[in-house]
C-alpha cells in the first residue's frame, strides 16, 4: 500500500479529470421530476451503487491487477467488456471521455503507461491506480465511491440541497463502498464474462434523452 494520501489524491473530486462535469444521470432524473429531495437522492445513490458502482468497482480492480501484471491483452478485454455492459451510446461516450481525462491527469502525476488510448473510465481508473502504486482494493473503492460522489455533488447544485445532509448520506454509504471493493478484489482475476454486468435501464434511457437536450448543466 502506497499510502492513504495517494488514494485521496485519486478520489478527490477536484482532480482535473472532468468528473465535475458529469452528474451520473442525476440531471435527467431531476428534470423528469423523479428526484426532488434528499429522500430521492438517497434512493438514487443506493441504486447507483447496486448497479453502476458494482460494475465500476469490479472493472477498476481487475484493470489495476492487469496493469500491475503488464497484461495488455487482459486490459483490452476488460475495456471491451465495459463496452458490452454500456448499451447507451451517450453513456459510452461519457465513460470514454472521463477515461481519457483521467489518463491525462494521471500522466501528470505518475508514470502511466498508455496501454489503451481511449479507455472506459473504470479501466482507466485501474490503470492509473496501478501506476500510482495503489492496490486493486484501493482502485475498487475509488471506483465505487466515484459513482455516488459525483451525483451527490450535482444534487447540491441542481436542487440546492443542504451540503451537510448530502455528505452525511455519503458517509453512510462508505460501508457499502467497502463491501463492493472487497467483492471486486475477490473476483479481480475472473474471466471478463464472469465480472458483474448489472443493468440500469432507466439511467440508460435517461442518458439518451439528456444527450438530446440543447441546454444542460452537465455533460451526462
Amino acid at each position: 500500500m502506497t499510502g492513504l494520501a495517494t488514494l485521496l489524491v485519486l478520489a478527490d473530486g477536484r482532480l482535473p479529470a472532468g468528473g465535475h462535469a458529469h452528474s451520473g444521470g442525476l440531471e435527467a432524473a431531476v428534470t423528469s421530476g423523479r428526484l426532488r429531495d434528499l429522500a430521492g437522492l438517497t434512493a438514487f445513490l443506493h441504486g447507483r451503487l447496486a448497479g453502476t458502482g458494482r460494475v465500476a468497482a469490479a472493472f477498476a480492480a481487475a484493470a489495476c491487477a492487469a496493469a500491475k501484471a503488464d497484461d495488455i491483452a487482459r486490459t483490452d478485454a476488460l475495456d471491451q467488456g465495459m463496452d458490452a455492459r454500456t448499451p447507451s451510446p451517450a453513456l459510452r461516450r461519457a465513460s470514454r471521455a472521463q477515461g481519457r481525462a483521467l489518463l491525462r491527469a494521471g500522466r501528470a502525476m505518475w508514470p502511466v503507461d498508455p496501454v489503451i488510448r481511449n479507455p472506459h473510465h473504470p479501466v482507466a481508473l485501474g490503470v492509473v491506480a496501478a501506476a500510482a502504486g495503489l492496490s486493486p482494493a484501493e482502485a475498487a473503492v475509488t471506483g465505487a465511491y466515484g459513482t455516488v460522489s459525483g451525483p451527490a455533488s450535482a444534487a447540491v447544485r441542481l436542487l440546492g440541497l443542504d451540503p451537510y445532509a448530502v455528505h452525511a448520506l455519503l458517509a453512510g454509504l462508505a460501508g457499502v463502498c467497502d463491501r463492493l471493493a472487497a467483492l471486486a478484489v475477490a473476483g479481480a482475476d475472473d474471466p471478463v464474462d464472469r465480472l458483474p454486468a448489472d443493468s440500469t435501464p432507466l439511467l440508460e434511457i435517461g442518458a439518451e434523452v439528456h444527450a438530446s437536450w440543447e441546454v444542460r448543466l452537465f455533460a451526462s
